[in-house]
């Protein structure tokens, strides 16, 4: 059974850090595109960065270039977003997916993509 968990998430002051972890059981994450997407209240779901299946390909999203790097560790079977210089409107559940489809290519749209995490909840504030 395929199966995404996210962790890291928390509390935070702006300017600060944090690293989301996406870990995943029934399937390696090296033979799937990820994407991290997230979604504040009231709001829609956006993605936020993506690493295809071969790792050649990354993407982010205009809030999150020059702040957040996106990762694999194939050996732990793991995907990481590291999060720098945050903002209070990072404030969000982030979610991590996984896409079947997808092959050397990346996305940020949601329906790209087949397998979700729970979320773990991002909040940045003083």
């Amino acid at each position: 059974q395929v199966q995404l968990v996210e962790s890291g998430g928390g509390l935070v002051q702006p300017g600060g850090s944090l690293r989301l972890s996406c870990a995943a059981s029934g399937f390696t994450l090296d033979s799937s595109t990820i994407g991290w997407f997230r979604q504040a209240p009231g709001e829609e779901r956006e993605g936020v960065s993506c690493i295809s299946n071969s790792g050649g390909n990354i993407y982010h999203a205009d809030s999150a270039k020059g702040r957040f790097t996106i990762s694999r560790d194939n050996a732990k079977n793991t995907v990481y977003l590291q999060m720098n210089r945050l903002k209070p409107e990072d404030t969000a559940v982030y979610f991590c997916a996984a896409s079947l489809t997808l092959f050397r290519q990346c996305s940020l749209r949601t329906s790209d993509f087949d397998s979700w995490g729970q979320g773990t909840q991002v909040t940045v504030s003083s």
